[in-house]
């Protein structure tokens, strides 16, 4: 994909005429189960239309994620998660062929990142993975929404099979 990935992403309608068109596109994936369909449908697009593909992984902060309510220093910890994600994030751009200047890897709240993260690198489409939520979950909202209502682009929501 690395070969192909430079120019944009044209989508048309069925009678051919020019929809949109994307010159770079930022995936979000969080390394789980669902991200290989994820990153796999934001690489066509890229490949299609030889759009730029830029892939992100955020890490949540221990000390968000857990608050402060434990008194505990949580530093090597979250070093052995960086270290991991990092080692995770390589493997799933490697069998794209992404190039390592177009893998993120960064620290804090995810959908603050990626938003910001698009902002930085002048995406034009964002590619998340979006699941059926119930309960309470429903209520909390998740990553998908936060990040449709920050960001200033397009946005792509890959509907993911979760149950297996």
């Amino acid at each position: 994909m690395a070969e192909g990935t430079g120019g944009m992403v044209a989508l048309y309608s069925r009678a051919g005429k020019l929809l949109v068109a994307y010159n770079k596109i930022l995936v979000a994936i969080d390394l789980g189960k669902t991200s290989s369909s994820v990153i796999s449908r934001a690489a066509g697009l890229a490949v299609a239309g030889r759009s730029e593909l830029h892939v992100l992984h955020a890490v949540e902060p221990l000390s968000i994620t857990y608050g402060g309510d434990i008194p505990m220093d949580f530093s090597s910890i979250q070093d052995e998660i960086y270290q991991q994600a990092t080692e995770q994030l390589a493997a799933f751009c490697r069998d794209l062929d992404i190039p390592a200047e177009q893998q993120h890897l960064v620290m804090g709240r995810p959908e603050v990142e990626i938003a910001s993260m698009a902002e930085t690198l002048g995406a034009d489409l964002i590619v998340m993975g979006s699941h059926e939520r119930h309960g309470l979950a429903v209520l909390l909202g998740s990553t998908t929404d936060g990040v449709l209502h920050s960001a200033g682009c397009d946005m792509l929501a890959v509907k993911v099979n979760t149950e297996n």
